[in-house]
């Protein structure tokens, strides 16, 4: 028996299939084009017969083409070679994948009707008999065959000239290493273009997604496709294989598909998925779409965030074509395809079998297998945790089939903590349940494997999921409450926040019954939908293109009308409003909204009339403009004072999620009008002017400390139905590893939302790089970056979580604990060999980064324990009753307690040590006072502080010379969310900061170069705060 070789998949995508395939053989049979014909016919699941005179060349074929779609599934029957006794099978009405030799072509040809009949000889695709009308293969969109059709051609598909530059090789095996190295780049390249295809053609699917209900808005993707792609992307749309797609991308599962999108994505696109605002084509879209001969499709892109004052955004790229694909006028080189990285292979050569099969001579083999794997593993160096993985498994399998129930149980739960993509459940479920009472009972003894025991179970016990089925989205039959109007809406793709949709929901009701009959929603979504296909036919003129950000999008246009600047039409942007006058390509700039002094609608006499009349005055011109609106003067004049509220709120609180709230205020008014056209549709209208209400009766200015230290707001909610309360904030400096892409190596805000979602922000530009993961399903009580590599994430759940952030993934989870982790710390250095994690019941665990094994442990007397920090081998533990002292072994040296004749309820909260300055600054709940120690004499009492307006406190962090502490306090009447900065060396108030509208929970420093500072669950957004 010869060596074995075992192929590890890659890290990327552990779902992938092992390929051990020639998977260039169908290149050299068919031309791209062909290809290319064969992958539609794939897509759309027809009925497919390959033909080969070669019967090896059949199953090759088959199996290459289903490997060309991955991750993409073929759903349907699948059978390679067909004998001829078993023809009539191609005879089956559903879609199907055969084979048969070529001497039956003509025989199926004419008996059979509606096939697709591939000639893998002669490189032919047909169709059967009578079927001319019946199977229509649509073509592949236009620039994405186009550069697939490029990049397959710069292959290099013929071993011989692509090592012919090497020397020649006596050595046998070194000739077959060469060939097989060749062949695995080769294949890695092709499915990376096979990929790039699959990427192009179902990129935007994700916009027409709604995942809280699980729906997909397919006719509104339909129209977001070219005339000519119509035919293909409609056939497409009614697979099963594109259903169990739109499955995966609902479970957020992220494959190579889901992988791709990500990291080909523009920082437009990062910028697009912060701010989520109707969808319009934005100027330079429409610059693009008016130079390129390659008008192909109309597109609605989500507007960019816009510029705020001292808020520089980095220029974005120029876009590619409406179909987003990577850059095709590369392709014609190589170069796209020779920079794919082959995936790693590692092997492991397991020995050679020269013994009789006999009892004795296995459980030899066995026990040498075991020393050899032991040998592997001990060679690993700390970043070969994936490979490690999969030694612990093959060990477990062996430890397993020796009958050596415990130390496969030891495996497999190192297997659990070390990748637990690959843990197979179902294996230690029925090892144990094999397990004889005494083995049981030992197992039950060793707390690692009782934990690992509970978990499978458990997890076994649970109630299956339902795999709820995807819904296209249809227009409501029956009359709505308020639950099921909210629902509706956002199915429809139109609104997700809840707040809003309560108050569209008013305004459709005012005067009537509070439901919403089927015809006034559809009445509106017709509105919504003619109102966003205009703004796609808007033609700007070039020097206003010019002129416009490359970011603004044309979100209202009015009819033509006259103003005392012209006749012409009314265009309304995210920025400011101009006039497009009549019958010459110039434009007149009206104001931008932050220029906006008053808006005043009235009325100009006209003979015997009196026209609604809308005037705009602004800060920078004398002369005011004045606009003939006539009908749509009411409309108008509320939607301008809209987004003047809007944008004087999103420059005074830096946030640009003011602008893009009152861009959907507006178009629901529109909708409204047009969808109520009565008297009273204005006034149900202005139940959407939520931002100028609250600017006119609401007044309450930031105060001027808070503005100047404010540097900008980011909302890591964006697109949920409700803001999500921010429980934990981690800066991770950047740095450029060789792991890692450039732009992967910039630093990154971790933020922790509530039941277990962690968004990643790239920190350079505050920009969206990672949408959402899971760690669990429970509150995040804190993180930690470990090693560069890793971040620890300690649960509410006890479960410690370790996600990569090379691959941004979580395999790795610690289970030691048996209550809420509550504190991770690393020892002060500049790379930590290990952590140190506490749990609510007062346990302290260190482990070993490397191997993730716990080095030491200790047990506090009493729980409660919230938080620990390291200064001089001591662990300063904060629990509820008490500071304690303790050393790395666990004996407690100093117990520190405030007088309960000061604070009778008080509990302690968090703690800072500072030991440049020998202070230990304490918080406490339910108090308005800071403690300070100091480290040189604990016992002395400590001196106190006072807050003032301060209700609550609940985080603190230290930054510089200063403590920032975040809690809730009093301002201008109202309780909101407060910042302290206390000097250290005075002990006294720097700066109070107005931070949120809700709590602040969580306070995290950037290099000491800014604060952030996340609220609670009322407001969910994260301020980002200016160091001095």
């Amino acid at each position: 028996m010869k060596p074995l070789q075992v192929v590890f998949p890659s890290r990327a995508d552990p779902e992938s299939p092992i390929i051990d395939l020639d998977l260039h053989l169908p290149l050299l049979c068919f031309r791209p084009e062909k290809v290319l014909q064969i992958l539609t016919c794939i897509l759309t699941e027809q009925r497919m017969v390959f033909f080969s005179s070669d019967w090896a060349l059949l199953t090759l074929m088959a199996e290459c083409f289903v490997a060309y779609v991955h991750p993409l599934q073929w759903q349907h029957t699948f059978v390679p070679i067909l004998s001829g006794q078993m023809l009539d099978f191609v005879m089956a009405p559903t879609s199907f994948l055969m084979g048969c030799h070529l001497d039956h072509f003509e025989e199926v040809r004419k008996e059979a009707d509606g096939l697709v009949l591939i000639d893998i000889d002669l490189g032919s695709v047909t169709c059967s008999k009578s079927s001319d009308e019946d199977v229509d293969i649509p073509d592949v969109p236009l620039l994405l065959a186009q550069a697939f059709i490029q990049r397959v051609q710069s292959l290099q598909l013929h071993p011989d000239l692509h090592l012919a530059h090497l020397s020649a090789s006596t050595d046998l095996n070194e000739g077959r290493a060469r060939r097989r190295a060749w062949q695995q780049a080769l294949n890695c390249k092709i499915q990376h273009i096979t990929l790039q295809l699959l990427v192009g053609i179902f990129r935007e699917v994700k916009n027409h997604l709604n995942y809280e209900h699980r729906v997909f808005n397919s006719e509104e993707f339909l129209k977001t496709r070219a005339a000519g792609d119509q035919q293909f992307y409609k056939q497409v749309l009614d697979t099963y294989m594109f259903h169990s797609f739109l499955k995966a991308r609902l479970n957020g599962r992220m494959d190579a598909f889901a992988r791709m999108d990500l990291d080909t994505q523009s920082e437009e696109d990062r910028i697009d998925r912060m701010l989520i605002s109707p969808r319009r084509p934005t100027v330079e879209k429409m610059a693009s779409r008016k130079a390129s001969p390659l008008n192909i499709a109309h597109r609605r892109m989500v507007v960019s965030m816009p510029n705020l004052q001292d808020i520089s955004l980095p220029e974005l790229p120029p876009r590619n074509s409406s179909l987003r694909i990577m850059d095709t006028s590369s392709c014609k080189s190589s170069s796209p395809v020779l920079k794919v990285t082959p995936k790693s292979t590692y092997t492991f050569k397991i020995p050679e079998i020269h013994f009789p099969l006999v009892s004795q001579c296995v459980q030899a083999y066995f026990t040498d297998l075991v020393t050899l794997l032991s040998k592997a593993m001990a060679l690993l160096g700390p970043g070969d945790s994936l490979l490690l993985a999969r030694y612990f498994y093959l060990r477990g399998l062996i430890h397993l089939m020796q009958g050596q129930l415990l130390n496969a149980l030891l495996d497999f739960q190192s297997l659990y903590k070390t990748d637990i993509r690959i843990f197979p459940a179902d294996l230690v479920k029925g090892m144990v349940d094999s397990m004889s009472a005494s083995e049981r009972a030992q197992a039950e003894r060793t707390p690692e494997l009782r934990r690992l025991i509970t978990e499978v179970f458990d997890k076994q016990g649970e109630a299956p999921k339902v795999d709820d089925a995807v819904k296209n989205f249809e227009l409501p039959k029956k009359h709505m409450q308020l639950n099921d109007f909210v629902k509706r809406v956002q199915e429809s793709g139109i609104v997700k926040d809840t707040t809003i949709i309560h108050r569209l929901f008013d305004a459709l009701t005012v005067g009537h019954e509070k439901q919403i009959d089927p015809e006034t929603f559809r009445d509106f979504y017709t509105c919504w939908k003619e109102t966003e296909a205009e703004a796609q036919e808007v033609s700007l003129p070039a020097l206003l293109v010019d002129h416009l950000d490359r970011n603004e999008c044309v979100y209202k246009l009015s009819s033509s009308v006259k103003t005392n600047r012209g006749v012409g039409k009314i265009a309304m942007t995210q920025k400011r409003l101009f006039l497009l006058p009549e019958g010459r390509p110039s434009y007149v700039e009206i104001a931008t909204f932050r220029n906006i002094e008053e808006v005043k609608s009235t009325t100009v006499a006209f003979l015997l009339l009196k026209i609604p009349t809308l005037k705009i005055k602004t800060v920078a011109k004398k002369e005011v403009f004045e606009a003939n609106l006539k009908s749509e003067c009411d409309l108008w004049h509320l939607m301008v004072k809209e987004m003047w509220a809007g944008k004087k709120l999103a420059d005074d609180h830096k946030d640009p999620q003011y602008v893009q709230q009152a861009l959907t205020n507006v178009l629901l008014m529109d909708a409204v009008v047009g969808t109520l056209q009565s008297s009273g549709a204005i006034y149900a209208a202005s139940k959407l002017a939520y931002f100028d209400k609250m600017k006119n009766e609401l007044p309450m200015a930031v105060p001027k400390t808070t503005s100047e230290t404010l540097k900008h707001k980011i909302n890591p909610s964006a697109g949920e139905t409700a803001p999500q309360a921010i429980e934990v904030l981690l800066y991770t400096p950047g740095r450029l590893d060789p792991a890692e892409k450039v732009e992967d190596a910039h630093p990154k805000l971790w933020c922790a939302l509530n039941e277990g979602k962690v968004v990643v922000f790239d920190a350079s530009s505050w920009t969206i790089h990672q949408h959402c993961f899971k760690v669990g399903s429970s509150k995040v009580n804190c993180m930690v970056m470990a090693e560069h590599s890793q971040v620890w994430v300690g649960s509410e759940d006890s479960v410690i979580y370790i996600i990569n952030v090379h691959s941004m993934s979580c395999n790795k989870q610690l289970t030691d604990h048996r209550s809420a982790v509550t504190g991770l710390a690393v020892p002060s250095g500049k790379k930590p060999s290990a952590v140190y994690s506490c749990s609510l019941d007062g346990t302290v665990l260190a482990w070993n980064v490397s191997t993730l094994r716990v080095i030491s442990r200790f047990q506090l007397q009493h729980g409660d324990l919230m938080s620990i920090s390291l200064h001089n081998d001591r662990v300063f533990c904060c629990t509820a009753r008490s500071i304690l002292v303790v050393t790395l072994q666990g004996f407690v040296r100093q117990e520190l307690r405030i007088q309960p004749s000061e604070e009778p309820s008080a509990s302690f909260l968090a703690i800072q040590l500072l030991p440049e300055e020998q202070q230990l600054w304490v918080a406490c709940t339910g108090v308005s006072e800071l403690y300070i120690w100091s480290l040189k004499d604990l016992g002395q009492p400590p001196q106190k502080t006072h807050l003032q307006d301060c209700t609550e406190v609940t985080c603190m962090i230290r930054v510089k010379r200063q403590i920032w502490v975040g809690g809730r306090g009093l301002s201008q009447g109202k309780t909101r969310g407060k910042i302290y900065v206390m000097d250290v060396e005075k002990v006294t108030l720097e700066k109070e900061l107005v931070a949120h509208s809700d709590t602040v929970r969580t306070l995290c420093s950037a290099e000491d170069r800014y604060v952030l500072s996340g609220a609670g669950g009322e407001e969910g957004k994260i301020a980002i705060w200016k160091v001095e």
